[in-house]
């Protein structure tokens, strides 16, 4: 299955319902600034990706990403 940016952030956005205003993402805003990276919410995003991509990301890469479309880019390359 092909994941696309558009769907990954849909899913960040519900994952993440309580801290991000639906439809403000954009690949190109900073991760930090769209999710606040605490411990919780590393975890919280860590376990979205294996449930709904399949993707064992580690907090290496998250701490790699500095924008959503690189976080997108780190998940499409894993599942390759």
């Amino acid at each position: 299955m092909e994941i696309n940016i558009e769907d990954f952030i849909l899913h960040l956005e519900e994952e993440f319902e309580e801290d991000i205003l639906q439809g403000s993402l954009k690949p190109d805003t900073q991760l930090e600034k769209a999710i606040a990276l605490t411990s919780v919410n590393a975890l919280i995003l860590i376990s979205m990706v294996k449930v709904e991509y399949d993707i064992e990301l580690t907090a290496q890469d998250l701490n790699k990403c500095k924008t959503i479309n690189d976080l997108f880019e780190t998940i499409k390359n894993k599942k390759k």
